[in-house]
């Protein structure tokens, strides 16, 4: 695993809790746990140098969110993969870019099947979901909420 670019990270700025890091990967075999150790890295830099109030399962959910998505981008688009992780407000965006244009499809559940449910999964932690097509393949963007519900 390579991972290429220069970070961009910054604290919370004025316009309220506001944090943001971006981290480009060669699309080798590592980059999938070093894109979830950056996730984990972020979220715990949310909590411990800036104070941000994180639920306790936020973590998980967003390793988890985050090697699906690479994995994917991995598996089915060659070349080089972008992850933006933002915090806006109490919720975490979390972004992949990568070289496919092909928009991943989730499949009907069919608790027999054995492999495929990454999407699924996604679909169930995230509150929000989109795709966009790029000249050069596709972005998606999931949110997160961090903290715990009330």
């Amino acid at each position: 695993m390579q991972h290429t670019g220069d970070d961009q990270e910054c604290g919370p700025n004025g316009s309220g809790d506001a944090a943001r890091a971006s981290r480009a990967y060669d699309g080798a075999s590592g980059s999938i746990a070093a894109a979830r150790h950056f996730a984990t890295g972020f979220v715990t830099q949310l909590r411990d140098s800036h104070g941000i109030a994180v639920a306790r399962d936020v973590v998980g959910a967003v390793q988890l969110v985050v090697s699906e998505l690479v994995t994917n981008a991995y598996k089915y688009a060659p070349g080089p993969t972008l992850v933006d992780l933002e915090l806006t407000g109490r919720t975490l965006e979390i972004t992949v870019t990568d070289s496919s244009p092909v928009q991943p499809m989730a499949q009907a559940a069919e608790p027999g099947r054995v492999g495929q449910h990454g999407l699924e999964i996604v679909l169930a932690l995230c509150d929000g979901f989109e795709v966009q097509r790029r000249p050069f393949g596709k972005r998606i963007r999931v949110r997160l909420p961090i903290a715990a519900a009330a």
